[in-house]
């Protein structure tokens, strides 16, 4: 890969957008941004004290500013919230900016990957897997209509999926 094209990695919570994100940026020699943490970074606060605050429209203009300025650099990798592709702006500028890689899992995996995590606003419910698949029917078709590249994350490690990654971009 000559010329540092952004990556955008999206997909639900749970399907491990940051931590392959993180790898994908190491191998590559490029600048890692996790855009959940850029929002809590500029607002002094963690997503749900945004949430309890702004709701989540609140949180949505926040992250729309952000993926904004984000994907306005160069030679990046960016690991979406998952709900930041409901906003069509967001999707459009993913796509105009960047390569987008969807990082697709299953119910199961995002439930036993974000069972113990108490930063995930939508999940603090006592019926966690309904919340997962009302998201993933209202989400899971924007992650395609978005992404070039789906990849499963499933039974893989991040560097696998992240080496995976590298070599369809090499491809491309």
């Amino acid at each position: 890969m000559a010329e540092k094209r952004n990556i955008f990695l999206v997909g639900p919570m749970g399907a491990g957008k940051s931590t392959i994100g993180r790898h994908l940026a190491q191998q590559l020699h490029m600048e890692f941004f996790d855009s959940d943490s850029v929002i809590e970074d500029r607002t002094g606060a963690d997503i749900s004290w945004v949430f309890d605050v702004e709701g989540e429209a609140g949180f949505r203009v926040r992250e729309e500013n952000v993926i904004d300025d984000l994907t306005q650099k160069q030679g990046i990798v960016l690991a979406t919230g998952g709900g930041s592709v409901k906003s069509k702006d967001n999707r459009n500028r993913l796509s105009a900016r960047g390569i987008v890689v969807y990082l697709e899992t299953t119910i199961e995996k995002q439930l036993a990957r974000t069972q113990r995590d108490k930063k995930r606003p939508l999940l603090q419910t006592d019926t966690p897997r309904d919340v997962l698949v009302s998201l993933a029917e209202e989400r899971n078709p924007l992650y395609e209509e978005v992404s070039d590249y789906v990849v499963r994350t499933d039974d893989q490690s991040a560097k696998v999926v992240a080496n995976q990654i590298i070599k369809m971009l090499e491809e491309r």
